[in-house]
């Protein structure tokens, strides 16, 4: 039994000064904050604490002089302790709060870490690169709103009440004549209204449709192209088409023209270049064919050039329009075009 605890056994005065120098003793050896909150809680706590019950027990002396005088005596024992504790606290605290300090003091005479680079996304750096090859061409890149209004985005492009991309099942509508658009086709009608004739543009930007699987997704980035001028051809468009492609796939990729059906041009086509897996001997990737579809081309209908305030008697041209992504899939040979933004930095860090 320690001399605090047979002293809270005897007599209220009994060895009240021992209690009290073991309490001082033990607030000097108190290492840490934890250890002193438990001699305070041993010797001041409110329902067993060593003096504690040594004032308690005071009321039961029947003589009031001894009585007051222990009482007085006790009070300025416990302030002693009270006192010695809040003094070794503040050491304490201030010993932490030094070494925490020490702990974040920053050397600057050490070298500073190796800076990590960050990674250009596919999909960002296709971008670029069609920009690139369309700007040696004379291609300027212009821009629209993607919150369209369905008369751009269906109704100029030759597109009538009724057609089936407009069904909401395809389409994210807002209301009744607004949507996100579909493709970047609108802003062929807006570059010829607010630029005029001749015009060489393409228009990188977000679409969306609702769609999501290994090769569609419900915001995507497309890019059209646009070249009206006096006397354009399809040898136009195909020597345009073979020059992106070769600058984009290596300079023995060749490209083909199949008839297709597009209500905004007319005559339609679709491009496929050589696979670059087997280089046109066939296999998995181009399913034996030897060919990848890559974009939709064709002359721009009379009608559409004609609600962009341009003249179909005098003035012809040819459009075509990719997704970007899909392009990122082909250069970059990625199966899965989800994973594109599924934001795994292994996969991208692998490009």
């Amino acid at each position: 039994m320690t001399p605090g605890a047979a002293a809270a056994q005897g007599q209220p005065g009994d060895d009240a000064h021992a209690v009290t120098a073991q309490a001082l003793d033990e607030v000097v050896a108190a290492t840490d904050l934890r250890h002193l909150d438990e001699v305070r809680a041993r010797y001041l706590g409110r329902g067993d604490g060593l003096l504690t019950v040594l004032k308690r027990r005071v009321g039961g002396m029947t003589d009031p002089a001894a009585r007051a005088q222990l009482g007085k005596t006790l009070n300025e024992l416990s302030t002693r302790v009270e006192e010695a504790l809040a003094e070794r606290q503040a050491a304490l605290s201030a010993a932490v709060e030094s070494q925490r300090r020490q702990s974040e003091v920053v050397d600057l005479t050490r070298p500073a870490p190796p800076l990590r680079r960050g990674y250009l996304h596919p999909t960002t750096r296709c971008a670029r690169d069609i920009r690139r090859i369309f700007a040696h061409l004379g291609y300027t890149a212009v821009g629209g709103p993607e919150v369209e209004y369905d008369r751009y985005n269906f109704t100029l492009v030759n597109m009538p009440p009724g057609h089936p991309s407009r069904d909401t099942q395809a389409t994210f509508y807002i209301d009744d004549v607004r949507l996100l658009r579909t493709h970047t086709s609108p802003v062929q009608i807006r570059s010829m209204v607010a630029l005029g004739v001749p015009l060489k543009v393409i228009v990188p930007g977000k679409a969306y449709r609702r769609d999501y699987d290994a090769t569609h997704f419900p915001m995507f980035h497309q890019v059209e192209g646009l070249c009206v001028d006096r006397d354009i051809t399809v040898a136009d468009l195909k020597g345009t088409l073979e020059f992106f492609a070769r600058s984009m796939f290596g300079p023995e990729r060749a490209i083909r023209l199949r008839p297709h059906h597009f209500r905004f041009t007319e005559p339609s086509l679709e491009v496929d270049v050589s696979c670059m897996v087997c280089g046109g001997d066939g296999c998995r990737t181009c399913k034996g064919s030897g060919w990848i579809e890559i974009l939709g081309s064709g002359m721009v209908h009379p009608d559409v050039l004609r609600n962009g305030g341009v003249d179909p008697d005098r003035f012809t041209g040819f459009a075509f329009g990719m997704g970007i992504e899909r392009i990122a899939q082909l250069a970059y040979g990625i199966e899965d075009g989800r994973l594109l933004y599924e934001n795994d930095l292994r996969f991208i860090r692998q490009m």
